[in-house]
């Protein structure tokens, strides 16, 4: 065994610790109601949920590729790529991701950044090709924040900056119509309000696993044990909405039709959706 563990090794540890932490805290019984007959996932590994609140298009970026759940049964697009990272940009079908190539990939491992702009279906390498695997990934106004082990920042995709960050977040959070980002670790929510540059923890903050913006100022968070919290101000303060039964794995947000967000989950039992800011959830089909 090297003295020096290289770089793929401190990078996996620092985010198999974060989410190490957060997995021993999410033994909790969950006490919710049942959200038994939720629609089923076409993976049982997901990595993040992505909502179109215009087109009302549902994606998921897998251990096994990318799925368009808007319909059930869900349909798989492009390549079957392990896509750890992904978020969206500004314009339609325009994604970023980052993770491994699959079996039918002949893209470098790890994928780096790279950018489709038909929703999934072709992707191009973009940077950092064989160099990272942005485990946690987001857009903001100015450009991307990435994790591979170490915080990044870019404003074109292509020439990344070292932020100061001593944490290793689970899930960035951000959102193209703004420059806050939300890092969630097990110490609690870090916010930035330059595009992922600085950070300063957020006092009083709950504990979450798992966050995601509808808009600019609306945020949602889910707890380790399933307990959903809710912001209008950016993050900067957070309230108990409700609970979600199973286990969670990703989330999403979108900005629902009566002006409340809806947040949208992908839990073991299968997909929810809550159109009431958080207190209730049913399955994603009845919604």
């Amino acid at each position: 065994m090297p003295l020096y563990p290289s770089r793929r090794h401190l990078t996996v540890s620092a985010l198999a610790a974060a989410a190490a932490l957060f997995t021993l805290s999410a033994c909790s019984p969950v006490t919710a109601a049942s959200t038994d007959g939720a629609s089923a996932l076409p993976s049982s590994h997901v990595h993040s949920l992505s909502v179109n609140s215009e087109s009302g298009q549902v994606l998921l970026a897998t251990h096994e590729g990318l799925f368009d759940i808007t319909q059930n049964p869900g349909v798989k697009v492009g390549a079957t790529n392990d896509l750890m990272g992904f978020a969206a940009a500004m314009d339609e079908g325009v994604f970023y991701a980052s993770g491994h190539p699959g079996k039918d990939s002949k893209m470098p491992n790890p994928l780096g950044l790279v950018k489709t702009v038909d929703g999934g279906r072709t992707w191009e390498q973009v940077s950092r090709q064989g160099e990272s695997d942005f485990h946690a990934l987001t857009t903001t106004k100015s450009g991307l924040v990435g994790f591979d082990g170490t915080m990044r920042t870019s404003t074109d995709g292509k020439t990344w900056r070292t932020a100061g960050a001593g944490f290793a977040p689970a899930v960035l959070a951000g959102n193209p119509y703004s420059d806050t980002v939300l890092a969630t670790t097990p110490e609690g929510v870090q916010r930035s309000v330059d595009a992922g540059n600085t950070w300063k923890p957020v006092p009083a903050a709950p504990v979450i696993q798992f966050a995601a913006f509808a808009n600019a100022a609306d945020a949602a968070g889910v707890a380790p044990d399933g307990t959903v919290y809710v912001s209008n101000d950016g993050g900067s303060s957070w309230k108990n909405a409700g609970k979600i039964d199973g286990t969670v794995q990703a989330i999403a947000a979108s900005e629902g039709s009566e002006g409340g967000p809806w947040i949208w989950a992908a839990t073991t039992a299968g997909l929810v959706v809550s159109t009431d800011g958080g207190v209730t959830f049913r399955p994603a089909d009845a919604a």
